[in-house]
């Protein structure tokens, strides 16, 4: 009788014990979900997932592009795209980069890349200041720009025109320094400190 009343206690103290901690257990699990860094470990997406975003990202900016494009046909009354061409790049370029940085600012999320679970935050997790929000737009250029001049001089080379297409594949060459990059990030995201993660909740 006694070996079951001490058998009786251990199992009750072991069981209070349980019962102490778990409010603190549930407490870090429940600071850990709520930490948008630490969602799902700070995976980097796919790429996949990040040409699949590119090319929504591509249809919405199609939208923006066509009212900011008839907003300034509409203020200098042009007939043409031909009419004020650098000036039209110049305020599309603005138009664009405030775009993103509007998005960026405020949830580190564009539309597509809330619907593919992609979300951009600095290395410890923060939202990115706006200063590094236009840096990174900036940097985002020079890439497809050059692989955009490529196109041209080999257009120029071989005197085909067709090959003048090939210009609508120049964004996707920022894949290229994800193939080095030990997390497959992108350079400019390497170069300023941010990098893009996935929030997509893994599965119960």
């Amino acid at each position: 009788k006694s070996r079951y009343c001490g058998f009786f206690y251990v199992a009750l103290s072991l069981l209070r014990d349980n019962n102490a901690h778990r409010p603190r257990a549930v407490t870090a699990m429940q600071q850990i979900a709520q930490s948008p860094a630490c969602l799902v470990g700070l995976h980097t997406p796919s790429r996949w997932r990040r040409l699949a975003c590119m090319l929504y990202e591509g249809i919405l900016l199609f939208g923006v592009v066509f009212l900011a494009g008839y907003l300034l046909d509409t203020l200098t009354q042009s007939r043409s795209g031909l009419i004020l061409r650098h000036a039209r790049q110049a305020f599309l370029f603005a138009v664009i980069g405030l775009y993103f940085i509007l998005c960026w600012r405020r949830r580190g999320q564009t539309l597509p890349m809330k619907t593919w679970d992609i979300r951009l935050i600095e290395r410890d997790g923060r939202s990115p200041s706006t200063p590094r929000l236009l840096l990174r737009y900036l940097l985002l250029w020079p890439i497809p720009l050059l692989a955009a001049l490529l196109v041209q001089g080999a257009t120029r080379i071989s005197g085909a025109g067709s090959m003048d297409l090939l210009i609508v594949f120049t964004p996707f060459t920022l894949f290229i320094a994800s193939w080095f990059d030990p997390d497959g990030q992108f350079l400019h995201d390497r170069v300023l400190g941010t990098r893009l993660v996935s929030v997509r909740k893994p599965p119960v």
